[in-house]
């Protein structure tokens, strides 16, 4: 693991902490990486299974897209 001097603003950090759960500045940071992460791949993964949808690739049943209508009308 790389050791790194940055300047961090407190206040963000605090919060961050507060929402992940986290009592250090090197857990606050190291889990607010992993989210972001985690984040971007799940919204890939989405990306590409509505691509796939979109291409027949995947047939979602009438329920699963009647439910997808429903909350993009919302």
């Amino acid at each position: 693991m790389a050791r790194t001097v940055v300047d961090l603003d407190d206040a963000a950090l605090a919060e961050a902490a507060r929402y992940l759960g986290t009592t250090t500045k090197k857990d606050t940071v190291n889990a607010a990486l992993r989210e972001i992460i985690d984040r971007r791949r799940r919204a890939e993964a989405i990306a590409r299974m509505r691509a796939m949808v979109a291409t027949g690739e995947i047939d979602l049943p009438e329920t699963e897209l009647a439910r997808q209508g429903n909350e993009s009308a919302a």
